[in-house]
C-alpha cells in the first residue's frame, strides 16, 4: 500500500513539473485549407486558417514561447506574418514571403517558434504572400504575466472585433490581373466586422451582434485586417476610452470614432451605459484624396440584454474625407509612460533618414497603355528576390540577391507635396544596413506624384515611437523643435498623413532581415517596400541564430 502511495506521490509530482515546464508553451496547429464562403449573397471558396474567416485566434500571454504548425493543404505558396511580434532573434519565423524565409509550398509544413518577449495587449496574424491575407488573418490576444494586473480598471470581459476587406472574385485573380495590365486593381466590394458584411443594398446580409448588459464595461479588442483601407469605427450612443494601441499601453482618452490603418490594433473601453436597446456599429473608409476607394459601410449590432424591440438606433458615419477626424485621434495618442511601463525615446540618433514615398509610372511594353503604376521609396521601387534575403545574409550569399546601398535620403530632392515630379523609378532589391543597437530616425515624406495618399507603413521587428506630423514638407530647422521626446505614443504601423509627413525613431537592437512597407497590399505589390539589415552584436545573445531545420526552400 505504501509503495502504491509512493509511486502515485511520484507521478503527481511528474506531472507537475511537466506541466510547470509547459506552462509557458502555446501550441497551435494552423492548417491551410480552401472554405466555400458566402457574402455580400456571392459564394466562392477561399484560402483559411482551419476553414475559419477570420481564423483562430491566438491566445498567450507575456514571455509564453508560441509554436504553430502550419501545414499547407491548398495550391497556393503560403507564410505566416505575427504582425506586430518583435521576434526579437527569432527572424526566421517572421514570416513575410522571400525576405525572412521561402514561403511553404503546396502539401509542405513549417514550424513557427517564437517568444512574446515584453509584450502584452492586441495583435495580429495575416498572410504575407501576394494578396491571400484578404482572407488569412486573425487576431493574437497576449495577457499580461500571471498576477500583473492592467493599468487602468479590470473590464468584466472581452471582446475580439475584426475588420475585413472582401472581393465577390478571387483575390488572387484581382492582382494577378493588374499585373498583367499595369492598371490599378479592382477595388473590394464590401467590408466585414467579424466575417459578416451586414445588411448592404441589394443583399439581406447577415451581421455581427454584440451582446451586453447595463453598467458592464467590455474590452474591446479591435484589429483593422483590410488589405487595402483605413477605417473608422464608431458605435451609435457610444464613446470609447482607448487604452492600448498595437500592444502597447497609452494614456486613457475618450473618443466617438477610433481610427485605424490596416495592420493596426486599438483596445478600446466599452461601458454599456443604456437601460436597454440596439445601437449601430459601423466601420466605413477613409480617403481624403481623389484615389477610388470602397464606399460600402458594415454595420454590426450592439444589443442590450432585456432588449425586446427590434428597432434600431444610429448615427452618420464619420465623411469618407474626414481628415480632420483622423488626424485628431492620432494626434491624442500618448504612450501611458509610467513607472512600470516607461517610455524609453532614443534621444541620440546614429542614423538620420529621409524616406521620400509615394507613387510613379515606369515603362512596361506588355502593359495596356505602355506604362505600369508603380510605388517606390527614395525612387527605388523594391523587386522581390527569388531566394529569401535572411538566408542570403545569414550565409554570407548575399550576391545576386541583394544589394546593401539602399539610399538614405532621395538622390534628387524635390517639392515633394507640390505636385509632378519625375514619374519614372529604379528598380532594385536593397537594404540599409544597420549596426547592432544603432539609434534610427526616419522621416516618411508622402508626395503628391500622380496623387497624394495617406501610406499606414509598418516595420518589421521592432516597434517604433511616433515623434512627430505634420502636413506639407518636412521642414528640417521648424519640425524638429516640435517632437514629442516625453510620451509619443510607441507603434508597429502608422499612417503618414495625405501630403505629409511622419517621424518615428527606433533602436536596431534585433539582428537580422526586418521589412518595411505600406500596409496598403496595392502599395506593397507596387514596390513600396524596403528592408534593413541590422548586423549581429558582438554577445551571444546579440547574434542570430542558426535557421530551424524545417526551414522551407525556394
Amino acid at each position: 500500500m505504501a509503495s502504491s502511495c509512493a509511486r502515485i506521490l511520484l507521478l503527481l509530482v511528474f506531472l507537475s513539473l511537466q506541466y510547470l515546464a509547459e506552462a509557458n508553451i502555446r501550441r497551435y496547429k494552423f492548417n491551410v485549407v480552401m472554405k466555400n464562403m458566402t457574402k455580400l449573397c456571392s459564394t466562392k471558396p477561399i484560402v483559411t486558417i482551419n476553414g475559419k474567416f477570420p481564423g483562430p485566434t491566438l491566445y498567450a500571454r507575456e514571455d509564453d514561447n508560441v509554436i504553430v504548425n502550419l501545414t499547407n493543404n491548398v495550391n497556393y505558396n503560403i507564410t505566416i506574418h505575427w504582425h506586430g511580434v518583435k521576434q526579437l532573434r527569432t527572424g526566421w519565423s517572421d514570416g513575410p514571403a522571400y525576405i525572412t524565409q521561402c514561403p511553404v509550398q503546396p502539401g509542405g509544413t513549417f514550424v513557427y517558434n517564437f517568444t512574446l518577449t515584453g509584450q502584452r495587449g492586441t495583435l495580429l496574424w495575416h498572410a504575407h504572400i501576394s494578396w491571400l491575407r484578404a482572407t488569412v488573418h486573425g487576431a493574437i490576444v497576449i495577457l499580461p504575466k500571471r498576477g500583473v494586473p492592467y493599468p487602468f480598471p479590470r473590464p468584466h470581459t472581452e471582446k475580439i472585433i475584426v475588420f475585413g476587406e472582401w472581393w465577390n472574385s478571387d483575390v488572387e485573380a484581382v492582382i494577378s490581373q493588374s499585373t498583367q495590365s499595369g492598371l490599378p486593381p479592382n477595388i473590394s466590394d464590401g467590408h466585414t466586422i467579424n466575417g459578416l458584411t451586414g445588411q448592404v443594398p441589394g443583399c439581406k446580409s447577415r451581421g455581427y451582434t454584440l451582446h451586453v448588459e447595463t453598467g458592464k464595461k467590455y474590452l474591446l479588442r479591435i484589429i483593422n485586417a483590410a488589405v487595402n483601407d483605413e477605417l473608422f469605427f464608431k458605435i451609435t450612443g457610444h464613446n470609447l476610452t482607448v487604452v492600448e494601441v498595437d500592444a502597447t499601453y497609452t494614456k486613457p482618452f475618450d473618443t466617438e470614432t477610433l481610427f485605424l490603418g490596416p495592420g493596426q490594433t486599438t483596445n478600446a473601453i466599452l461601458t454599456a451605459n443604456h437601460p436597454q436597446g440596439n445601437f449601430l456599429m459601423t466601420i466605413s473608409p477613409f480617403m481624403d484624396t481623389v484615389v477610388p476607394v470602397n464606399n460600402v459601410t458594415a454595420t454590426a449590432i450592439l444589443r442590450y440584454k432585456y432588449t425586446r424591440t427590434q428597432s434600431l438606433k444610429s448615427s452618420k458615419i464619420p465623411p469618407v474625407n474626414a481628415t480632420s477626424i483622423a488626424l485628431g485621434f492620432s494626434d491624442s495618442l500618448r504612450s501611458l509612460n509610467s513607472p512600470d511601463y516607461p517610455t524609453n525615446v532614443p534621444l541620440k540618433v546614429d542614423h538620420s533618414l529621409f524616406f521620400a514615398i509615394g507613387v510613379g509610372v515606369n515603362p512596361c511594353a506588355t502593359c495596356i497603355n505602355g506604362t505600369k503604376t508603380i510605388a517606390d521609396i527614395n525612387n527605388v521601387s523594391f523587386v522581390m528576390p527569388t531566394v529569401a534575403m535572411l538566408q542570403a545574409h545569414y550565409f554570407n550569399k548575399s550576391e545576386g540577391v541583394f544589394t546593401d546601398d539602399f539610399p538614405g535620403r532621395p538622390s534628387t530632392p524635390f517639392n515633394y507635396t507640390g505636385g509632378l515630379s519625375n514619374l519614372q523609378t529604379k528598380n532594385g532589391t536593397k537594404v540599409y544596413r544597420l549596426q547592432f543597437n544603432a539609434t534610427v530616425q526616419v522621416i516618411i515624406q508622402g508626395t503628391s506624384v500622380i496623387a497624394p495618399e495617406s501610406h499606414p507603413t509598418h516595420l518589421h521587428g521592432s516597434n517604433f515611437f511616433v515623434i512627430g506630423k505634420g502636413l506639407g514638407n518636412f521642414d528640417p530647422i521648424k519640425d524638429p523643435k516640435k517632437f514629442n521626446l516625453v510620451d509619443p505614443v510607441e507603434r508597429n504601423t502608422v499612417s503618414v498623413p495625405t501630403a505629409g509627413w511622419t517621424a518615428i525613431r527606433f533602436i536596431a537592437d534585433n539582428p537580422g532581415v526586418w521589412f518595411f512597407h505600406c500596409h496598403l497590399e496595392v502599395h506593397t505589390s507596387w514596390g513600396l517596400k524596403m528592408a534593413f539589415l541590422v548586423e549581429d552584436g558582438n554577445d551571444s545573445n546579440e547574434k542570430l541564430p542558426p535557421p530551424p531545420s524545417d526551414l522551407p526552400i525556394c
